[in-house]
């Protein structure tokens, strides 16, 4: 097998192996649970594909593998990170790309400095699924169902902590047909903190559909304003999310970062 050369890039703490690619077949979900290992790997939370788009329109396609090999949908700061590859390929300070994803093509508008870099990008439509009662604590809390391109599960105001979220977010997931990422949400005045756990990673520092969903479902009960930025504040960072009304279509505002450029051997 030959050495492998990829390109670390984090958004929000959400971190991840971005590769060039000629294939989706190029990394086995093998490979990647190996990639993605923190103690024998170089350590991530996915590995994103950046490949050839099928559409002339379309920049690239992106392909998210997760660190235990599953294939999500979409990955919302995956989709950044993969944005800020392509411009530094293109040695561009400004771009605006049309990406490609399983979850259908997606835009990025990108401002870089450097390493670093501020997106706007489309999360597409959000779909709101009902409403899943399951027990917290041995409290029955309400689910808001909502599909972004992949599944998740947003709950409003219950207590929890990060290690209490390690036990209900797998056990909630086990409850949905395709499982589902997880989102506990405190409402703050002028923001919503958010404790996340995503279906084949577990609890990462952020999640960008997670923040799209979490602001679908503020604006959808109430909380929030549609057609206004809310912030969800993670604890790798804040993510902004705008939602229309009727559509449901968000955008989404966040950052990018290069952290360092590798080659790993067979």
């Amino acid at each position: 097998m030959e050495p492998l050369s990829f390109v670390k890039y984090e958004g929000a703490g959400n971190d991840f192996l971005v590769v060039d690619a000629p294939s989706e077949r190029f990394i086995s979900p093998e490979r990647a649970v190996a990639l993605c290992d923190r103690h024998f790997g170089v350590g991530g939370d996915g590995v994103l594909l950046v490949l050839p788009a099928s559409d002339p329109a379309a920049r690239a396609r992106m392909v998210v593998l997760n660190a235990d090999g599953s294939r999500p949908e979409m990955c919302g700061n995956g989709l950044r990170c993969v944005a800020l590859h392509l411009a530094r390929r293109d040695k561009a300070t400004r771009a605006s790309y049309v990406l490609e994803t399983d979850a259908g093509t997606r835009s990025a508008d990108v401002e870089r400095n450097g390493v670093s870099a501020q997106i706007t990008q489309g999360m597409g439509r959000g779909q709101l699924g009902g409403v899943r009662r399951f027990a917290v604590k041995g409290v029955e809390r309400e689910f808001l169902l909502v599909d972004m391109g992949n599944p998740h599960a947003v709950t409003f105001g219950a207590p929890l902590t990060e290690a209490e979220l390690d036990v209900v977010g797998p056990a909630f997931s086990a409850t949905q047909p395709q499982g589902a990422n997880v989102e506990i949400v405190t409402p703050v005045e002028g923001r919503m903190e958010v404790l996340v756990w995503e279906r084949g990673v577990g609890r990462t520092l952020a999640c960008g559909t997670g923040a799209a969903g979490v602001a679908v479902a503020a604006a959808a009960t109430g909380l929030t304003r549609f057609g206004e930025p809310v912030e969800v504040r993670l604890p790798g960072g804040s993510l902004y999310v705008t939602v229309e009304q009727g559509s449901l279509a968000a955008t989404m505002r966040g950052p990018a970062r290069w952290v360092f450029s590798g080659q790993v051997g067979a």
